[in-house]
C-alpha cells in the first residue's frame, strides 16, 4: 500500500481562494490508475478552501472565546474542505476509480497538536475492498483547547505510523527536496534519515517559526518520523510521470531510504 499526499499547492492556487486544478488533479488519478488495483492506495490532499474561514474565525486559537462564532467558523471551515474533496472524488470517478471520502474530523482527535486517537478500521475495510480513501486536511476536536487545524501533513505522518506503507509520496508544485531555496539551491535526489536533521539546520529550521523555503521544514519534520518504516518520496506533481516513477521506485525527485 501507498500513502500519496496531494500537496496544496499542486490541486490548487493557495493564492487564490477556492481555485482547483482539475487538469492537474485528473493527470494523478490516470497515472495511479496505471497502478491499481495491482497497488492499494490511500491518498490525502491540503488545499486552500478551508483557509480563509480558519483564518477569519481563528480557528487555532480554539475555543477560548467568542465560542459562538468559532463554532459556526469551525463548521464553515470542514465544510469547505468537504467542497473541495468532493471535486476530487468526483475526478477519480471520472476515471474509473473507487475513491472514498473519509472525513479526518470523523476519526481523529487532537491535542497539543498532534493526533492522540485515531480509529482506522473504516481504512483498513476499505483497502481490504479495494476502495481509494481520499482524507484531506480538515477542523478536529481538540481535547486541550476544544477545536484546532488537523494539517494534512499530519495525517500522512500518523497514517504511516499506524498502517506502516511501503511508500509515502509527497506530491509538490517543485522537483523535490532542495539544499537552499528550490530557485538558488541545488536537488537533493537522495536523502538517508539520519541526514535530515543537518539539513533542518542548513535549511534555519531550527529557528522556531522560521520557514524560508516555504513550507519544507514541517514536511521534513514529519518524513523523518516516517522514514523509520517506509520509503519516502518528494517528486514534482506537476509533472507527468513523476508520480508514476515514485510509485516504481526509479523516479526523479528526492528519495528518504528507511
Amino acid at each position: 500500500m501507498i500513502i500519496i499526499k496531494l500537496g496544496g499547492s499542486v490541486i490548487s492556487d493557495k493564492k487564490a481562494p477556492y481555485s482547483f486544478n482539475k487538469d492537474i488533479v485528473k493527470g494523478i488519478a490516470k497515472e495511479i490508475a496505471g497502478f491499481y488495483p495491482g497497488e492499494g492506495f490511500i491518498l490525502v490532499h491540503g488545499g486552500s478552501f478551508g483557509h480563509p474561514n480558519a483564518k477569519e474565525y481563528r480557528i487555532r486559537e480554539g475555543l477560548t472565546k467568542d465560542v459562538e462564532r468559532k463554532r459556526i467558523g469551525f463548521s464553515k471551515t470542514h465544510q469547505a474542505m468537504l467542497k473541495l474533496n468532493d471535486l476530487i472524488i468526483n475526478v477519480f470517478l471520472e476515471e474509473g476509480l473507487p475513491a472514498y471520502s473519509v472525513s479526518p474530523s470523523s476519526i481523529f482527535l487532537i491535542e497539543k497538536g498532534d493526533i492522540v486517537y485515531g480509529e482506522l478500521e473504516i481504512l483498513r475495510k476499505l483497502l481490504e475492498k479495494d476502495f481509494i480513501p481520499i482524507l484531506f486536511g480538515d477542523t478536529a476536536i481538540a481535547l486541550d483547547k476544544g477545536i484546532d487545524i488537523l494539517s494534512g501533513d499530519q495525517i500522512v505522518s500518523y497514517l504511516a505510523k499506524m498502517l506502516k506503507p511501503s511508500k509515502v509520496i509527497f506530491l509538490m508544485d517543485v522537483d523535490g527536496i532542495y539544499d537552499g531555496k528550490p530557485a538558488e539551491a541545488s536537488l537533493i535526489q537522495n536523502l538517508s534519515r539520519a541526514e535530515i536533521d543537518s539539513l533542518l539546520e542548513r535549511l534555519h529550521c531550527v529557528s522556531k517559526g522560521t520557514d524560508v523555503t516555504g513550507g519544507i521544514c514541517n514536511k521534513l519534520e514529519e518524513a523523518k518520523k516516517i522514514a523509520e518504516h517506509s520509503e519516502v518520496w518528494f517528486v514534482n506533481g506537476n509533472v507527468q510521470g513523476r508520480l508514476s516513477g515514485a510509485i516504481r521506485g526509479d523516479g526523479f525527485g528526492t528519495r528518504i531510504k528507511f
